[in-house]
């Protein structure tokens, strides 16, 4: 006999065995986070993870069976000029920068610019002593 499992015992049983989630989650949820941290540039693509993807929209109704098809078929295009892309690069990272090197001359180091001599505290001019006025002596009243 085969009984179910309530949800008190699910619970229970994925609180007793860690790591049982991740063995227990469905292929979709796995693909959705896989293509979202691939959109984010966090891991590599993988065409299975949209492939899985696709078909699920397919089954809810999400997607029709030919628009599906045409993504996958987009997709595949893609992901095949992009491995085609990587497999023309060169093999060797040092050839390539020592390839690059050779081309360009190196350009001569510019002159260090000259220390500005420190500015010297100079003395102060001794103050100027009050200008006297003069005085008119005939005029009183």
């Amino acid at each position: 006999m085969v009984s179910e499992l309530g949800g008190a015992q699910i619970s229970t049983l994925l609180e007793s065995l860690p790591g049982i989630a991740t063995v227990l989650r469905s292929p979709v949820a796995d693909a959705l986070v896989n293509v979202i941290r691939a959109a984010a540039r966090l891991s590599e693509f993988d065409i299975a993870d949209a492939d899985e993807l696709v078909k699920y929209a397919t089954r809810r109704g999400l997607l029709a069976e030919d628009e599906g098809e045409r993504l996958m078929t987009d997709l595949e295009a893609a992901h095949q000029k992009k491995l085609d892309r990587i497999a023309a690069r060169p093999k060797s990272g040092k050839a390539k920068s020592a390839k690059a090197s050779a081309a360009k001359p190196k350009a001569k180091p510019k002159p260090k610019a000259k220390p500005k001599p420190k500015a010297t505290a100079k003395p102060k001019p001794a103050p100027r002593p009050a200008k006297k006025v003069p005085v008119k002596k005939g005029s009183s009243r």
